[in-house]
């Protein structure tokens, strides 16, 4: 029965990202309607909202959406800010119907329909395609609270540029991309501390001669897209290792952060006496501690019995247990390129292919277009 005061649609995206909006560009195609909703203010806010000197990892050729390059030279880096304004025009280009400032809290079924809320606002739909990365809730240790309240404390998602910290020296707790990014634009002007295990580093320059030349395109197209996927040996022995050590390093190398003066330390492990405490024994005399710390998923609006040990059980993102629901723009969902602007097309055009093959014959995609076995996720910190 449909809620009289409920807004109905065949298929609700949530997240108007590079996933959302892929989704709706695939199911324009296929002439299915839907509605897109985003919690941010505009298009594109998700990536204008992280540290000012971010760029991306991947050159423009690899950064735009399925029927719309990246309108910069093949080999340009973008920042956060352009990628931001790219997604913004990309659906004012194909008119996708995003509604803005609608932050979604609640996922649930009444019937055959699923239920969604926002604040006071109901809809309901036959389809729900939640697009968005399972790095929803910065994740900082409990401890993090006992320390000393003259420390500046912020998780790397709250970070924007050095004017945010106070004199004196930074620990940055995590040794990933995120960390290894700011240790190095902080150590100009600050004794630098990386906490953490080594995750390893790849071998090349991304902006290098060679990476234009070879290297990028073979991982990115190759290696990522299409041989480090769910139904490849290698690719789920890779995803086991990455999901429990983090990746490599992918910009920043290690004698970057030696040569910038950053110094590696070893895991943080509680706090004494108001400091940061290493598992070595050591105490830091910081004035700042970034977490660099990772994120909890913050799928916990979902009200469905789908939760698997860590993540929601899905197929390459199709929800076998809950014909209709989708995910989208996870961590290899499908492959290592999933969350990746280059490899997220393939995700949204499969989600996109199923949801109309449901609304047509009333049941769930095939089996063919499943991977053999259920993906359960798994978020490194």
């Amino acid at each position: 029965m449909v809620d009289a005061h409920a807004e109905c649609h065949e298929t609700l995206i949530v997240g108007a990202g590079q996933a959302g909006l892929s989704v709706g560009y695939h199911l324009a195609r296929l002439g299915r309607p839907f509605l897109i909703l985003d919690a941010g203010n505009r298009i594109g806010d998700a990536w204008r909202e992280r540290w000012d000197s971010l760029r991306l990892f991947t050159p423009a050729r690899y950064d735009g959406l399925d029927g719309m390059p990246y309108p910069a030279p093949p080999h340009y880096f973008p920042t956060k800010d352009e990628m931001g304004d790219y997604l913004e025009a990309y659906a004012a280009h194909f008119q996708l119907p995003v509604r803005t400032d609608t932050r979604v809290d609640g996922l649930t079924r009444s019937g055959t329909r699923f239920v969604v809320t926002a604040g006071r606002r109901r809809f309901e739909a036959e389809n729900v395609v939640v697009a968005m990365s399972d790095y929803q809730k910065p994740k900082v240790p409990p401890f993090a609270r006992e320390l000393d309240s003259r420390i500046v404390q912020l998780h790397s998602k709250a970070y924007r540029n050095p004017a945010q910290l106070r004199a004196g020296p930074v620990l940055l707790v995590g040794a990933g991309n995120s960390a290894a990014e700011l240790a190095k634009e902080l150590a100009p002007r600050h004794r630098v501390w990386m906490s953490g295990r080594d995750t390893g580093h790849i071998p090349f320059r991304i902006e290098g001669l060679a990476a234009r030349l070879v290297m990028v395109r073979m991982v990115v197209r190759v290696l990522f897209h299409h041989l480090l996927t769910v139904r490849t040996p290698l690719g789920r022995r890779v995803r086991r290792k990455i999901l429990h050590k983090g990746g490599p390093l992918i910009r920043v190398k290690p004698k970057d952060l030696a040569r910038a003066g950053v110094e590696r330390v070893p895991r943080t492990a509680g706090v004494e006496n108001g400091l940061p405490l290493l598992e070595d024994g050591r105490t830091l005399d910081a004035a700042n501690v970034i977490w660099c710390t990772g994120f909890h998923p913050g799928f916990d609006w979902i009200d469905l019995p789908i939760q698997g040990p860590l993540e929601p059980r899905h197929r390459s993102g199709i929800v076998a247990d809950e014909p209709g629901l989708y995910f989208v723009g996870l961590f290899f969902l499908h492959s290592l390129s999933s969350a990746m602007i280059h490899g997220v097309g393939r995700d949204a055009r499969r989600v996109a292919e199923a949801v109309t093959a449901r609304m047509k014959t009333g049941r769930p995609a095939s089996s063919a277009d499943r991977p053999a076995s259920p993906t359960v996720l798994r978020v490194a910190s």
